[in-house]
């Protein structure tokens, strides 16, 4: 029996794929910890799971607030001086103090949970990357090299300041690097070698599903499901108003996950909902219209849903287009798609089996990656 000890960010992107590792683990025998906001990650772990508190949930508040509206290199700028960095200083004491109590065999760090990989660092322990999106092993820095350099040297500041002697880049573990995804969809090229392991979404139940009027469903009706995620749904007014226009004449039945204050008026075959069981919608539904989150893509894809793609920022750009690249959907402008662009979109994703097909292909790819359990093998060496 080992302990492995997750630290994860206050993102539920970012700490869903660890609670399937997680149970996995605890299946075999092994104690399973995580550091991490209790309020935001508390309610996605499973009951009874030892959770030791880092980080404050009000400040993730004022920090999103702050970053609404950011682009482009303010965007990038803003993702590492206001979230990451400050983040990682304030997680860190949290972090090396679960160390010293829980006394983990393995940490398994998130690649925006910095802290994690540091302390595991200045620890002396072996520690493996979560790597929740792909677009970090794309190697987003090649896209804007000055600023790439001032984010490394952040990386080294901070490392340093932590008594680690020898910096390394604590987004990439050299022991063990945990793709959820495959080339399936990401196309070669990206992190290679023995210690980086493509294993595909780790996807589980998830705790505390949405309430969901499951009879409002017709069968006979292709269902559209709509989501820009949590970070992203209470800015997305004019995108959505697009979706319920371009929705509007189309032979579907459409979810939207949003605010239903915001909509009161929406026709019958549209249904607004402030949260969803996402997991059990995307199972029936025929296409998925998203922000590009890495996760949501991963779960459509892992059914075989074809998707519209609209990338906001920081990842989803690239996920977006390796959306596109793989032939599992379409990629419209966030902020310009009209009505009519986005209809057209949806009909070709909803009609063309090509896109279909593709999804599929993504799918096999995940199934024969292993998720969880091929983790869970990897991880174990590490002991």
């Amino acid at each position: 029996m080992s302990r492995f000890l997750f630290a994860v960010p206050p993102l539920a992107g970012h700490t869903l794929p660890t609670v399937a590792l997680g149970e996995e683990l605890a299946r075999r025998g092994h104690e399973v910890a995580w550091a991490g906001h209790g309020e935001v990650c508390g309610p996605l772990l499973p009951d009874g799971a030892t959770i030791y508190p880092a980080g404050d949930a009000d400040w993730l508040a004022e920090v999103r607030d702050r970053s609404a509206g950011l682009r482009g290199a303010a965007a990038f700028q803003f993702l590492w001086a206001e979230f990451l960095i400050p983040l990682a200083e304030a997680m860190l004491p949290a972090v090396e103090a679960a160390i010293g109590e829980f006394a983990p065999d393995v940490v398994i760090a998130d690649q925006q949970a910095l802290a994690g990989a540091v302390a595991a660092q200045h620890r002396g322990l072996p520690w493996a990357t979560s790597a929740t999106t792909s677009a970090e092993l794309a190697d987003p820095f090649a896209l804007m090299p000055k600023l790439g350099d001032w984010a490394r040297g952040l990386l080294t500041s901070l490392q340093l300041k932590a008594g680690v002697s020898e910096a390394v880049d604590p987004r990439f573990s050299p022991h063990l690097i945990i793709a959820y995804t495959t080339e399936a969809l990401t196309g070669p090229g990206l992190a290679a070698g023995d210690h980086v392991a493509f294993v595909g979404p780790s996807l589980g139940s998830r705790r505390n599903a949405a309430e969901f009027p499951y009879e409002w469903l017709d069968p006979s009706r292709r269902l559209v499901l709509v989501s820009l995620g949590t970070v992203s749904a209470s800015s997305g007014d004019r995108f959505f108003a697009a979706a319920l226009e371009a929705l509007a004449p189309l032979d579907v039945q459409a979810v939207l996950v949003t605010d239903p204050a915001r909509f009161p008026d929406v026709p019958p075959h549209v249904l607004v909902r402030p949260f969803v069981p996402q997991l059990e919608l995307i199972a029936r539904a025929s296409a998925v219209v998203s922000h590009a989150g890495h996760n949501t893509v991963c779960e459509a894809l892992a059914h075989g849903v074809p998707l519209v793609v609209a990338p906001i920022r920081d990842d989803q750009p690239i996920i977006a287009g390796q959306v596109a690249d793989a032939g599992a959907g379409v990629r419209v402008r966030y902020g310009r798609v009209g009505a009519g662009e986005l209809r057209s979109a949806l009909v070709a994703v909803l009609g063309d089996p090509s896109y279909r097909t593709a999804a599929e292909r993504v799918a096999a790819s995940f199934r024969s990656a292993g998720g969880a359990a091929a983790a869970a093998d990897r991880l174990e060496k590490l002991t």
